[in-house]
């Protein structure tokens, strides 16, 4: 069901829009971590490398899917928010024609760049095939990738974070199946975890597009048929998708070079940062996916003209995100090693360690990184991005220093000191363009 966010009390509007994306989240995340999981446990140390190596690769296509979303998500959220529902229908049949042509191009790429990739991270000889084979199966899989995350962006831009949520639960547990599936019954190795991943994301991209048509049959508009194509929106989307990818691709391409450093120290740091980076990744996407919830809150009202609601709806989001982030924090501190079980065996001693170390480092700082990305959410959610890459772009580059520096004086425990302070950085610079306030006068459409 669409939901106007630009009427009704706001403390409720936002925690029914944004728990269900939250749990959409968690689902996602659980798609993700299911192959490393399944690697870990079944096919050992080595697999389990192979995999999270290849995956600070993936990052840089899901930077691609997730920019193309954001952009189609922000302008489909302000013509929705303003009732231009033909423009809106627009713009949506716009991000698909342009995702599709976009897709296509980084399949090639990828295909052609993925064992130079993999070599310029120094993955270790052991692991180069089984990486190789892994990201060259998901590589495969890009238009599914691209379609599924801008159907469930637009779902959400038109106020219905349900529709998203209902399709990750039945597939990131379908994908959990297949992947013990393929590797148990089949006897399949890393291959296994990406085809089954493959093909569940395969059938929920297209379940998610049908949605989606069938929804926007429903929503009247003008006499005129709304156009396929416009140059003019697709301008208008790529003002926020180009630089949301950029600034995904840039940290995606930090996160490569740290990988590096990390593949420097051998595969029981491999493995333990395998581990511990889907964890931590999965408390900073629900931060952030709280943060894409308060984004299209903010851009309905925006495209309403109702500024006062944005800057209320913030407060809500901050309030949201320091909760679950101290929750989070304390599970890590106290239970990591018990949840890093879940990916690895007792055996696995030193891997094991590692991950600790990185989470009990990390983790306290997840409240300062939740203040940072609602924060840049609502920027975002104005269509003002130039502050929103600033300060990404100083907390990654910063990050990346230090973990080559520190690393080279306190080993892996100075890569993962890199996080809170390059964190830091970043939140402060968010804070004081919010308090500018130049982002209340940015104008889309």
């Amino acid at each position: 069901m669409n939901r106007d966010l630009t009427v009704g009390e706001i403390r409720p509007a936002i925690w029914r829009f944004t728990l269900p994306l939250l749990g959409s989240m968690l689902f996602q995340q659980l798609y993700n971590i299911a192959d490393s999981l399944v690697a870990g446990k079944f096919l050992g140390a080595d697999a389990l490398a192979a995999v999270g190596n290849s995956y600070e690769i993936t990052l840089i296509f899901i930077a691609f899917a997730f920019g193309s979303n954001m952009g189609s998500s922000v302008i489909v959220s302000q013509y929705f928010g303003a009732g231009r529902k033909r423009e809106m229908k627009t713009a949506i049949s716009t991000t698909f024609i342009a995702a599709f042509v976009l897709s296509v191009l980084l399949i090639i790429i990828g295909i052609i760049f993925t064992d130079p990739l993999l070599e310029m991270i120094n993955t270790p000889p052991e692991l180069l095939e089984m990486s190789a084979l892994y990201l060259d199966i998901y590589i495969y899989g890009l238009i599914f990738l691209f379609f599924y995350n801008i159907a469930t962006g637009i779902f959400t831009a038109m106020g219905d974070s349900r529709t998203p949520f209902i399709f990750l639960a039945i597939s990131s547990t379908a994908n959990i199946g297949a992947d013990i599936l393929f590797v148990t019954a089949f006897g399949m190795g890393v291959d296994g975890v990406a085809w089954a991943t493959f093909i569940c994301q395969g059938v929920s991209s297209i379940l998610a597009v049908a949605a989606l048509i069938i929804r926007l049959r429903k929503i009247g508009e003008n006499r005129e048929k709304a156009p396929l194509f416009s140059w003019t929106i697709l301008s208008q989307i790529t003002k926020v998708a180009v630089p949301s990818i950029l600034q995904q691709s840039f940290v995606s391409v930090g996160n490569i070079l740290i990988q590096s450093v990390i593949n420097s120290f051998g595969t029981a740091v491999m493995a333990g940062y395998a581990a511990a980076i889907k964890l931590n990744n999965m408390v900073i996407t629900s931060i952030t996916t709280m943060g894409n919830g308060i984004s299209g809150f903010s851009a309905q009202n925006f495209g309403a003209g109702k500024i006062d609601r944005v800057i209320k709806g913030r407060k809500e989001g901050l309030l949201l995100s320091s909760a679950f982030s101290v929750i989070a924090a304390l599970l890590f501190f106290f239970l990591g090693r018990y949840i890093l079980l879940l990916f690895m065996n007792e055996d696995a001693a030193a891997a094991l360690s590692e991950g600790m170390r990185f989470l009990r480092i990390v983790s306290p700082f997840y409240i300062m990184i939740g203040v940072k990305i609602i924060t840049d959410a609502v920027i975002r959610g104005s269509g003002d991005m130039i502050p929103f890459m600033i300060s990404t772009f100083s907390d990654l580059i910063l990050r990346v220093l230090l973990a080559f520096i520190l690393s080279y004086f306190l080993g892996a425990i100075g890569i993962w000191l890199s996080w809170p302070i390059g964190w830091a950085v970043g939140t402060i610079i968010s804070i004081a363009f919010y308090r500018k306030g130049h982002w209340k006068k940015a104008k889309l459409i």
